[in-house]
Order: C-alpha cells, then sequence, then structure tokens
C-alpha cells in the first residue's frame, strides 16, 4: 500500500462522496460497474441505484454564463447544487485510477441520480427521528483512520484538509452516513428474513452445481507401455501397474512410490495431482477418482496413456461441516437477494411520494 496520505482521496473522500445508501455458489456474482460502485456503504449490501429522470437532457457541467454555483436539483426542501454534482464527478474519476468512464456529462447525469437517492434517504432517516452518537461517529472516524494507517486525529485532520475539506465537512458526511445506515436496517434489514424451509428448497433445487464446486484431493501413478507399444509392451505395462498396486496395497507409501515409478508429471511431487474441482481431469480418470472412498487406492485402469493407479486424499461433501459453511452462504445469498428487493421497493416507495425537481 502506498503511504497514507496518498490514498485518501480514493478511500476517504470517495467513501464520503455520496454520503447515503448504500464463495462460490450458483448464480452469485469481477468487473467494475461504471456509477454503481461509487458508494460503499457502512453497512449491509449495496443498493441498487434509481433510473435517470426521463427526458431529462444534461447540460455541459461548465456553467458558460459565469455562475460560480447554481440549484441543479430539488428534492422535497433540499437543493442539491452544481458544486456538489461537480464534486461527485472528481471523486468517481479518481476512484476509476485511469480506467474508461463516461464523458462528464452523462456521469453527471448518473450521479445527479445517486445524490437525489441519498438525500431521500437522508430525509427518511430525519423523519424517522434517527440519531448518531458521538461514540458512535468517533468509532466510524477509527475505522477511517485504520484503512488509511493514520494513528492519531490530527494526521487524519491533516490528510483531510490536504484534499480541500475541513474535519467538521468530513464528520457531517460520516454522521450523515450513518443516519442513513440505521434507518436502511430498520426498514430494510430488519424486515427481511430467511427460513430453513427455503434454505432446504434452495440446496435442492441446485445440488448438482453445488456439488460440481465442491473440491477433492488425489494422487496418481502412471505406467506407459515402452518402445512401439505392442501388444506385449502393454501386457508388461500391466504387469508392472499390478505389481506397484501389490506394493501400495502392502502398505507401501503412495508419494514415493510414486516418484520412483510414475511416468507421469507429478512424479517428482509424489503424484500429487493437488485441489480439483469435478470436471477438471478426463472423465475417465475423474469417474475413478470419484468412485473412491477418502484414503482409499483404485486397481489399475487402462487408458489411451498408459496403466493409471489413483489414490483420493480428500474430499469435499455436503455432509457435516462442510453442509453446515454451506447452509450459511445459501442463507447470506437468500438474505441478499430478499434485502435487494426489500430495499428497492422501499426507494421505490419514498421516490413515489417526493417532489423533485430536476433543473440541469
Amino acid at each position: 500500500m502506498r503511504g497514507p496520505r496518498g490514498r485518501v482521496l480514493p478511500l476517504l473522500l470517495v467513501g464520503l462522496a455520496l454520503g447515503g445508501c448504500a464463495s462460490w455458489l450458483p448464480g452469485a456474482g469481477k468487473k467494475r460497474p461504471r456509477v454503481e460502485k461509487v458508494v460503499t456503504p457502512p453497512t449491509p449490501p449495496a443498493t441498487a441505484s434509481a433510473p435517470a429522470a426521463a427526458g431529462v437532457v444534461v447540460a455541459p457541467l461548465a456553467d458558460g454564463d459565469g455562475v460560480a454555483d447554481r440549484i441543479v436539483a430539488v428534492v422535497n426542501n433540499d437543493v442539491i447544487t452544481l458544486t456538489e454534482l461537480r464534486e461527485q464527478v472528481l471523486y468517481y474519476k479518481v476512484e476509476a485510477h485511469g480506467e474508461e468512464v463516461p464523458d462528464d456529462d452523462r456521469l453527471a447525469h448518473q450521479l445527479l441520480d445517486r445524490l437525489i437517492e441519498s438525500r431521500l434517504q437522508l430525509q427518511e432517516a430525519e423523519r424517522e427521528k434517527v440519531t448518531v452518537e458521538e461514540a458512535e461517529l468517533s468509532d466510524e472516524i477509527v475505522s477511517r483512520m485504520k484503512k488509511l494507517n493514520l494513528t492519531t486525529e490530527l494526521d487524519f485532520e491533516d490528510a483531510v484538509k490536504k484534499q480541500g475539506l475541513t474535519l467538521d465537512q468530513v464528520k457531517k458526511r460520516l454522521r450523515e452516513q450513518l443516519m442513513v445506515a440505521k434507518v436502511i436496517r430498520r426498514k430494510v434489514a430488519f424486515r427481511v428474513s430467511v427460513t430453513e424451509q427455503e434454505v432446504d428448497r434452495y440446496l435442492q433445487e441446485n445440488r448438482e452445481k453445488l456439488e460440481t464446486g465442491l473440491t477433492y484431493h488425489a494422487r496418481h501413478i502412471l505406467v506407459v507401455p515402452e518402445g512401439e507399444r505392442t501388444d506385449a509392451e502393454w501386457a508388461t505395462a500391466r504387469e508392472t501397474a499390478a505389481a506397484v498396486f501389490a506394493r501400495l496395497k502392502a502398505g507401501a507409501d503412495f508419494a514415493e512410490v510414486a516418484k520412483e515409478v510414475s511416468r507421469d508429471g507429478t512424479a517428482k511431487d509424489g503424484g500429487d495431482l493437488g485441489t480439483l474441482k469435478k470436471g477438471e481431469l478426463a472423465d475417465e480418470i475423474e469417474s475413478q477418482i470419484l468412485s473412491l472412498a477418502p484414503g482409499q487406492i483404485s486397481e489399475p485402469f487402462r487408458t489411451g496413456l498408459g496403466y493409471h493407479i489413483v489414490k483420493l486424499e480428500s474430499r469435499e461433501t455436503l455432509e457435516g461441516e462442510g453442509l453446515t459453511r454451506l447452509r450459511q452462504q445459501v442463507r447470506d445469498v437468500l438474505f441478499r437477494e430478499k434485502y435487494q428487493a426489500r430495499l428497492d421497493a422501499w426507494l421505490g416507495e419514498i421516490k413515489k411520494r417526493a417532489i423533485i425537481e430536476v433543473r440541469i
């Protein structure tokens, strides 16, 4: 990580920019979204951005009439200024780290909608009389400081000033973020639950995909026929493989025997195939491995390469601790899906009853 002050803008200011809303499982999704990633909420999953107001044409950010600032949107009794909107464009570009971004006018249009959404959520928090204690605000500042490798509040304030902000401005934005997080928990998260029956149904409907994602660890010995691969040479290879199998059944260490006799590229590693998922090996070999119990060794079997002997070291299953972990992952996925649906509905409700005027 670079020096802490060099990271303040992307880590701190972008995190404050809008000041509001916010495994491996089938359907669970790294390409960075264009605008949706601007806000990183202090609590549960990310919000969906509402659609831009229909028919709005975004004027250039530069003010041709020389006006230093003006109102670009009215949200109930609050206003959003051109200066605020310009800041969001700047924050987003910094966070993009050189990635391709929309032109300023298009980006401003998209980010204005996020600003409106954020303002509506803050108004809802105020309507619900949500408060933030000084101790909560202090904890949030400490959390930000840790991310920036800053040790004192004076260092934090100095870093903030270098970005053209004051500590009071930052505290105000952090307080607003915490207020919004609380109202989202109250209106959304606390109203979402996942039942065990829903988890069971998900597991049943997606069992095949889930099993495909399970891993296994195996070892392998390959005995190949020499020379022209005549029938006699194949017979000799079969006898050699049978003798190797007999040694293994008598208790010889599989890894040591593999180093000694195997002609596979894994021989130097004791035949270790590493951790694999279903489908990563040829089916004729994988099917033999997955038919074994952990610790079991297969009898020699033939493919076009030669005679193989495999050992299953371990395998994940949808049982025991593995099933317990998987159920929690499924529960998390289902919660996020329900959370997002409830969040979208709530945002739609507060937008529907709001008076919003866009002036760009």
